[in-house]
């Protein structure tokens, strides 16, 4: 029998992690998990975990949090209510985006997206870079002096006009983050099938929010990722596809990765869960499912399980982005609205978990410790913020989910903490929620309540990858070689 005190001592439970399941005590001193095993000793605050699950807190590596459009749309969250529900439905740590647009300063954005951060979130945090703009100025101080303070993630996008980046931005991008040891992360489909298709469906008359999907053809996600292996390869640098929609996409992902290429891809339940039947709504009531790339077809959902099973992907993030169903939102043109004009986007970062549970825990299709991974763990590992996020060890932050695995709830707009209105996955039932959540060690969700202020929660600082140099040199060298 063991007879330390602890601050907190979760009782009983059955512990999980990405490789092992075990039924343990598991005891905190401050804000770090402190001992792991069986007849801990006491705590002054003891959680009884018996018939739950433990599992660590959430890590959702792509949420859009009180972020600007390029079109000049605030979402609907403030960092308060985006993170109030990331934490209801057990993630106790988000990666969202400072977002540059064309003529701003890189360093000035991040700060001001840290301010309304450190003023409202409740969960820990950190920032993925969006360079829109990679002016000289960017490449050579913003983004290495950003890098070094802990920004240590890129997001570029292939498409739209106000966000695109040629390639050869990318490649300046990719050298950068090769010099410095970043990550690069990107919104990939081709900007000319999108537009061409577009412009020939709208003059066509084929406005309304059901034919967005025909807009973002899935040729134009094969094309763009593609064409991004070969960028990849050619600086030798890895990268991060976001939000893969497509069979097509995830097979040149495994193809990539089968000729020991450093890509690494991400899916979201809206591509899991959901299909391109889910925008046959009457008039504009399907922009409420809208989002890009849109969602696909039920052989691509299935694809994109396969996919996950075998680690071609590695990450399901929420791609939360909440814009209302109204002209501050979504409607930005009111009635009149085309589906080029309507805001593109869902809510998800409360559901994320509780919809992935359900299929792969309480509905077996990949089991427990795989959601664990593919929800915590991995992100956690690619965006360097692991071994203190994104697991339960010894000296890790006590960021822990007590889950109960047998209670069933329909999702409804009115079960959402975000300030969205609604849900794209309302009526669905899910078995397996999040009881209790704790962040560094402390109760911030219990018995549906919320225990802690706007503020409590922290920037989290990421290291750099190992720096890489003599790139040039090393294309030289190879070039000579292969003359002799």
């Amino acid at each position: 029998m063991r007879h330390d005190r602890f601050d907190v001592l979760i009782r009983g439970g059955t512990v999980a992690t990405a490789t092992e399941v075990f039924k343990a005590d598991v005891g905190i001193k401050g804000e770090e998990i402190f001992a792991i095993g069986h007849d801990l000793g006491r705590g002054d605050r003891e959680i009884d975990a018996n018939g739950m699950l433990v599992l660590p807190g959430g890590v959702d590596p792509h949420v859009h949090i009180e972020q600007v459009s390029a079109n000049g749309i605030l979402n609907a969250d403030s960092w308060e209510s985006g993170t109030t529900a990331a934490a209801f439905g057990g993630t106790t740590t988000v990666i969202a985006f400072a977002a540059q647009h064309v003529g701003m300063s890189l360093a000035r954005v991040v700060e001001d997206y840290s301010a309304l951060a450190r003023k409202g979130a409740i969960i820990d945090y950190c920032f993925h870079m969006i360079l829109a703009d990679p002016t000289e100025e960017a490449l050579t101080l913003d983004l290495p002096k950003l890098i070094r303070e802990g920004h240590s993630s890129i997001k570029l996008f292939m498409t739209y006009d106000r966000l695109r980046v040629s390639d050869e931005s990318i490649l300046d991008v990719l050298l950068v983050a090769k010099e410095t040891g970043a990550s690069v992360c990107f919104h990939a489909e081709s900007s000319g099938m999108i537009s061409w298709m577009s412009k020939h469906l709208l003059a066509a008359g084929f406005s309304q929010p059901v034919y967005h999907p025909l807009s973002h053809p899935r040729l134009a996600e094969a094309d763009a990722i593609d064409r991004l292996v070969k960028l990849s390869a050619l600086v030798d640098h890895p990268i991060i596809i976001f939000h893969v929609s497509t069979a097509e996409g995830a097979a040149i992902i495994r193809r990539a990765r089968g000729d020991n290429l450093k890509i690494f891809g991400e899916t979201c339940p809206q591509y899991l869960f959901m299909d391109a039947g889910d925008l046959q709504k009457p008039g504009l009531e399907a922009a409420k499912w809208m989002c890009s790339p849109p969602p696909r077809t039920v052989d691509d959902q299935e694809a994109l399980w396969n996919a996950l099973d075998r680690g071609d992907l590695q990450l399901v993030s929420s791609d939360h982005a909440p814009y209302r169903f109204d002209t501050g939102g979504k409607l930005r043109n009111g009635d009149k609205s085309n589906f080029k004009e309507i805001a593109n986007g869902i809510p998800g970062i409360e559901a994320r978990l509780p919809l992935l549970f359900d299929a792969m825990v309480s509905k077996g299709r990949l089991g427990l410790d795989k959601f664990v991974e593919l929800t915590s763990t991995a992100p956690a590992k690619l965006f360097n913020l692991h071994p203190r996020k994104g697991s339960i060890a010894i000296g890790a932050d006590a960021d822990i989910v007590v889950w109960d695995a047998e209670r069933r709830v329909t999702l409804t707009d009115e079960t959402m903490h975000d300030r969205t209105g609604y849900t794209p996955y309302r009526g669905r039932e899910v078995q397996g929620w999040p009881q209790i959540v704790l962040r560094r060690g402390k109760v911030i969700i219990q018995d549906g309540e919320r225990h802690d202020e706007p503020g409590s929660g922290r920037f989290v600082t990421r290291s750099r990858m190992p720096e890489s140099t003599g790139w040039l040199a090393s294309h030289v060298a190879q070039h000579m070689a292969s003359l002799k």
